[in-house]
């Protein structure tokens, strides 16, 4: 306990923490801005099906670059831990090699997308207004998939080397961009959905090249040279593809019980799986703000993983961890309190209102739940040991499975229970994880 007293009130760590937790807090709620603007903006045509194509070809360009986020949580611990090493090559090395495989990646995934939304959009079966529509604005953005994806690499690599303003200038300059061109190409030059899906390309090139400039600079500080021969070794490779692999079965996993809690509400009436999306938003709320804290973990422990220092290791999660419960108490609060203003904003078709109403209680137990898997996942990012993370999502599933088949009379309640016994899983198993490193004293070690 003396520890953690001490530890909490070391000012130093505090300014390291939110230096790095602001920006990327700011950061993470701007981006839901870009499909925000595009149906706005396509919102005041005059036909149905032409906001109907933004809203089916956004997601379904979501769908492909979401896939790849792993890009940015696997990218954030090989750069801090070079940085805690000062070792610039290595830095550089993190750079060229998550934005190598972004350009392959957004290959890979332009030769697959058009034929996979030829088959989602099979399954829809939409008008044949709709359709033509929705695929002009899917094949045009596929040109900016290079682009999002570099930024996510960018985004994560600028977080490593401990610069969280940079991300943030990456997103205020697509959205700015993507804002500005949306009015002129779809009102001024009236071209429509395609003039959308052209301002979203160029918005996500800007903000790509401003990271490229910016990482010319901040390079500056990091002295060192690339070993290009090194990029043709396939063992200089395996490390960064692991982690990455690693985080994107993890992450389709956690994805999967969103889209069960989906399925699962829609089958119990419209109004409730209405309801479920708008309580849900409020988890998306909370993880965005309290994922900038997450974040800072990411950095801050990769660094002092790198620089083999315990000191800041512990003091960067005890700072990091008592911001985040704060945090979560404040969000709690937000949702008891104000949880009827919140879910009036979203709608105001009466039977929604009051099928949210009755389950404000879960949304408000939830940050304080959730709070501790953001924070370990963090820890484990930062520590690049995702193979952790892959297990012990893994194991939450297979715990809460039979659970939640048990819980199935219970209704909506029943689905909302599992999911907060699921986010209490998903900490304790990875609570689990870092107290047997802790206790084999291999944080500070090489990732298995």
């Amino acid at each position: 306990m003396p520890n953690l007293t001490t530890d909490w009130r070391d000012r130093l760590t505090h300014r390291r923490v939110w230096a790095l937790a602001a920006p990327m807090i700011l950061s993470n709620i701007s981006v839901p801005l870009v499909a925000l603007v595009d149906s706005t903006v396509i919102g005041h045509l005059p036909h149905a099906h032409q906001l109907g194509a933004v809203a089916v070809g956004a997601s379904l360009y979501t769908v492909l670059a979401w896939a790849m986020g792993f890009l940015r949580m696997g990218t954030t611990g090989f750069a801090a831990q070079a940085a805690g090493r000062g070792d610039g090559a290595a830095l550089r090395q993190v750079l060229l090699q998550g934005l190598l495989l972004a350009m392959g990646l957004a290959v890979l995934l332009g030769a697959v997308g058009v034929p996979l939304s030829n088959v989602a959009l099979h399954f829809m079966q939409p008008s044949a207004e709709l359709n033509q529509l929705t695929r002009d604005f899917f094949h045009t953005r596929l040109f900016g998939l290079p682009a999002a994806l570099a930024s996510y690499a960018l985004v994560g690599w600028f977080l490593g080397a401990q610069n969280a303003r940079a991300p943030l200038a990456i997103l205020l300059a697509t959205n700015l961009v993507n804002i500005a061109l949306n009015l002129w190409f779809v009102i001024g030059l009236d071209w429509g959905v395609t003039g959308s899906a052209r301002a979203s390309v160029i918005a996500e090139w800007t903000g790509a090249l401003v990271g490229l400039a910016l990482a010319r600079k901040t390079l500056r500080a990091w002295p060192g040279q690339i070993a290009w021969a090194t990029l043709g070794v396939w063992r200089n490779w395996r490390p960064l593809l692991a982690v990455n692999r690693d985080i994107f079965i993890r992450s389709l996993a956690l994805q999967a019980v969103f889209f069960l809690i989906t399925v699962q509400g829609a089958r119990l009436g419209d109004a409730t799986v209405a309801a479920n999306a708008l309580l849900l938003n409020g988890l998306l709320l909370t993880a965005h703000a309290l994922d900038g804290l997450a974040h800072a973990v990411e950095a801050l422990c990769g660094h002092a993983i790198g620089a083999r220092d315990r000191l800041a290791l512990r003091r960067s999660l005890v700072v990091a961890g008592g911001w985040s419960l704060i945090a979560s108490l404040g969000f709690a609060l937000l949702f008891l309190l104000a949880g009827h203003v919140f879910i009036d904003m979203q709608t105001d078709i009466p039977d929604v209102r009051a099928t949210a109403y009755g389950y404000l209680p879960y949304l408000a137990t939830l940050p304080l739940i959730a709070v501790w898997s953001y924070l370990l996942d963090g820890l484990f990012i930062g520590a690049t040991r995702a193979r952790e993370m892959r297990n012990g999502m893994v194991l939450t599933l297979l715990l809460v499975a039979p659970i939640a088949w048990m819980l199935l009379g219970l209704g909506n309640h029943g689905l909302w229970i599992t999911f907060l016994l699921f986010m209490a899983l998903r900490s304790l198993t990875l609570g689990a994880f870092a107290w047997h490193l802790q206790r084999h004293d291999r944080w500070l070690g090489a990732p298995t």
